[in-house]
């Protein structure tokens, strides 16, 4: 409730501080050298008399200094110093399908089952994804992991020919390697991708699935990237945009996807404020650039496949994401036992942009038997 400052009795050219009050029954100028005095009286009057009746016509007009509007960047500041520090990420190499793969973990959680959280952006290590994760670690035990050919990982043989199936039959191989009966699995972006085809193949040992601001089953989203980033961006990002894309990110070159990436990195966030506290790492991965190569060049559809997923799936999408909403709902309706879940106000980033909508959706999912 606001302050009264009987703003409805101020007629023009009458200052605040010379208005008369008058008496609830005696229409009298109110002294206020007398309040003390008549305190109790006067009281007694308006206590029998409900505000909104008394001919005092109290109003509460807007207060002088409104609080401040907190943006979208105080608020997730705010969040992070609220969160205890990050557990640390245990280390170690895991030998599967002929490669070494570098796997980071938290500490176990009795009677949980694991997360296994695949990051996307199909040029990058698992730090993509940690320690923005770090709050679902209070739980369950988090599995992260640096896919072949990025990070700590080992490079396959032939990198050139890399292709998202194999990224995808590397995650069971993993569970399987790491002598886990069964987990969950959670994907973001590119990373839903690996995800949602990974667990098609493993569903014996995926108990449920999250996908945050995942790829679609089939590539026509691609075509309105670009397009719907230059409306966000602004005339500097627009020139980066152009100068980075083409034909070159059709050929498995490192530094064109790096930097093609980095220029539509803040076209993904809701608001451009909090864009600004972030940017993708450089990266040099020649398997990760020939998997993006590929897809980009040939297009993928997965439906078929896909369609024979029946692990109970979590969809979650940002209403803002670059990557339309529409996606997330087609990946649902596709999916045999999938719910989607639209965060407001978020764009690709909801664990930076929503985050307590975010980690309660996704804790709340992965707690249900």
């Amino acid at each position: 409730m606001t302050a009264n400052y009987g703003e409805s009795r101020i007629g023009k050219g009458q200052s605040r501080s010379r208005l008369p009050i008058r008496d609830s029954r005696e229409g009298l100028p109110h002294d206020p050298s007398g309040a003390a005095a008549r305190k109790e009286r006067l009281g007694m009057e308006l206590d029998r008399l409900p505000i909104r009746d008394s001919p005092l016509a109290i109003t509460f007009p807007a207060p002088l200094f409104p609080p401040p509007v907190t943006s979208p960047r105080d608020r997730f500041v705010a969040y992070r110093r609220s969160l205890p520090r990050p557990p640390r990420l245990e280390r170690q190499t895991v030998h599967a399908r002929g490669l070494d793969f570098a796997v980071f973990t938290t500490p176990a959680v009795q009677g949980i089952p694991p997360l296994v959280c695949v990051n996307g952006g199909l040029l990058y290590d698992h730090r993509l994804l940690w320690p923005a994760l770090a709050p679902l670690a209070a739980r369950r035990q988090l599995v992260f992991y640096d896919q072949r050919g990025r990070g700590a990982s080992q490079t396959p043989p032939g990198p050139r020919a890399a292709a998202i199936e194999h990224d995808a039959g590397d995650l069971g191989a993993l569970r399987v390697s790491l002598g886990i009966r069964r987990w969950d699995v959670l994907g973001h972006s590119w990373g839903g991708g690996i995800a949602m085809l990974g667990a098609e193949r493993d569903q014996p040992g995926t108990r449920r699935l999250v996908l945050v601001d995942a790829v679609g089953a089939t590539s026509e989203w691609l075509a309105g990237l670009a397009p719907a980033a230059m409306e966000r961006l602004d005339a500097a990002g627009r020139a980066a945009l152009e100068r980075t894309g083409g034909e070159l990110l059709f050929e498995p070159v490192p530094s064109a996807h790096s930097a093609h990436a980095q220029a539509l990195y803040p076209a993904w966030f809701a608001s451009p404020d909090l864009a600004a506290l972030f940017s993708p790492p450089r990266a040099e991965s020649v398997t990760g650039a020939a998997v993006a190569a590929r897809l980009r060049r040939v297009g993928y559809d997965w439906r078929s496949t896909l369609a024979s997923l029946r692990v109970p799936t979590l969809v979650l999408h940002g209403a803002a994401d670059l990557l339309p909403p529409a996606v997330a709902a087609s990946t649902a309706a596709l999916l045999g036992d999938a719910r989607l879940r639209v965060i407001p106000d978020a764009g690709h980033m909801p664990f930076w942009e929503a985050p307590e909508e975010f980690f309660a959706a996704v804790d709340d999912f992965l707690s249900a038997p």
